[in-house]
């Protein structure tokens, strides 16, 4: 059953900012259906001219990039709330890779009414804008992340991030949550080798902070988590748009 925008669970977070009433029957009206894929599907490929974008509604993916030498360098992990496929609807074909880690089920949107939004709904625009920026924010942190951390901050931080962004969304709750990527995955996201992750992700769990097994993230100490990651201890999460 396709879910109304009027009924949306994720419209009931408060990380998501709230929707007018014109917004969320302009969103009804954007939206085209929605699609059930499973764990391992190619959602959108690199150099491909998807028709379609996508809004995750559950489960969670991974954005890559496949090098010449036929390594994969992970982008960044998608979960309930992220925009997928703006790329696309830009720039005519998608620079990066988009696959299902475990079953989603996805929001699609016609890319060809992509410009009616911006034509005719100037907040939401400006919703995709945000989205563009923090995207690219986020891109410029993980940059520094990789440049001038250690492999022990790198894990421990990115561990921290997937773990806020699922209790924002009702995945986490008293230190645990679902994160069923792949070690390799990490690995490829943070530029560490599978044996120095694996190294790693050991001596946080000898150390009391985590444990990640068997898709299963279980946060122990959360101070000395954030203390690994170079983070503070109290964050406030960042309200953002939903689409």
């Amino acid at each position: 059953m396709v879910r109304s925008c009027q009924h949306c669970p994720l419209r009931k977070r408060p990380i998501f900012d709230p929707m007018t009433e014109r917004e969320v029957n302009f969103m009804q009206s954007f939206k085209s259906g929605e699609m059930e894929i499973a764990s391992g599907t190619t959602l959108m490929m690199e150099g491909s001219n998807s028709p379609q974008l996508y809004t995750a509604l559950k489960g969670m993916g991974l954005r890559y990039k496949t090098l010449m030498s036929g390594d994969r360098q992970v982008i960044n992990f998608v979960m309930p709330g992220d925009f997928v496929g703006l790329q696309a609807g830009v720039m005519r074909e998608m620079q990066h890779s988009v696959e299902a880690t475990s079953d989603m089920t996805l929001c699609v949107f016609d890319r060809k009414r992509l410009w009616e939004l911006f034509r005719d709904q100037p907040g939401r625009a400006f919703d995709l804008t945000w989205l563009a920026a923090v995207e690219e924010h986020f891109l410029g942190e993980n940059l520094a992340i990789l440049g001038h951390m250690s492999g022990i901050a790198r894990v421990a931080r990115a561990l921290i991030r997937l773990y806020d962004r699922g209790e924002a969304v009702g995945l986490a709750d008293n230190g645990k949550m679902p994160l069923p990527y792949k070690q390799q995955d990490m690995a490829d996201a943070l530029g560490l080798s599978l044996v120095h992750t694996n190294k790693t992700l050991k001596k946080l769990r000898d150390s009391g902070a985590v444990t990640w097994r068997d898709g299963q993230l279980q946060i122990h100490d959360h101070d000395a988590l954030c203390a690994f990651a170079e983070l503070e201890k109290d964050r406030d999460p960042v309200r953002r748009p939903l689409l």
